[in-house]
């Protein structure tokens, strides 16, 4: 690579990660409204952010590698926003964002994600939350918790569809994006 290719990478880079740090900086104070959760949770999504721009500077990644993961984190806060606010409770689900390429990192046999409805359980596994334009598109899913996977395969038998993935039907068509609280009594 040409000394002058150099510089012209190290000047994008630079400004991009001038542009990411600005808006970090402007998110954290909005972060306040929310509980120790979701704080928790938007604050290891900055880290994630640290950690690519860090190996970005370093000349570790390129920069395709760069953008898809910034995307995918930018994609993965958007969702806890908008759980968050829409629960109005301080719980997030385990939450996974992948690009149309990439469902094998999730899926034996991959669903159709076009085909999918919000609500959707796929594979008594994860829960279809919706999908996000960030850079890329990103198809996020909710893992659903040991207790709800054990519901799943009591109640429902699963059929295959055309693909060969198995898939239950929507959750009464209703968007569900938490769990009530289980509660013992001792």
């Amino acid at each position: 690579m040409s000394d002058n290719r150099l510089v012209r990478l190290a000047i994008i880079v630079a400004l991009v990660l001038s542009a990411v740090a600005s808006a970090l900086g402007q998110t954290s104070k909005n972060d306040d409204q929310f509980g120790p959760v979701v704080r928790a949770y938007l604050g290891y999504l900055r880290n994630e952010q640290e950690v690519v721009d860090d190996r970005a500077s370093r000349h570790e990644v390129n920069v395709a590698y760069y953008r898809r993961n910034s995307n995918r984190i930018r994609a993965l806060r958007q969702m806890a926003l908008q759980i968050a606010r829409d629960t109005q409770n301080d719980y997030l689900p385990e939450l996974e964002a992948v690009a149309s390429d990439e469902s094998g990192v999730l899926f034996d046999r991959p669903p159709r994600f076009q085909a999918l409805k919000v609500g959707e359980v796929v594979q008594t596994t994860f829960r279809y939350l919706g999908m996000v334009r960030s850079g890329d598109t990103f198809y996020i899913f909710a893992r659903l918790d040991p207790y709800e996977q054990a519901e799943m395969m009591q109640k429902v038998s699963l059929p295959e569809n055309a693909t060969g993935s198995a898939v239950s039907n929507p959750v009464s068509g209703t968007r569900v994006t938490s769990r009530a609280r289980r509660v013992t009594i001792p």
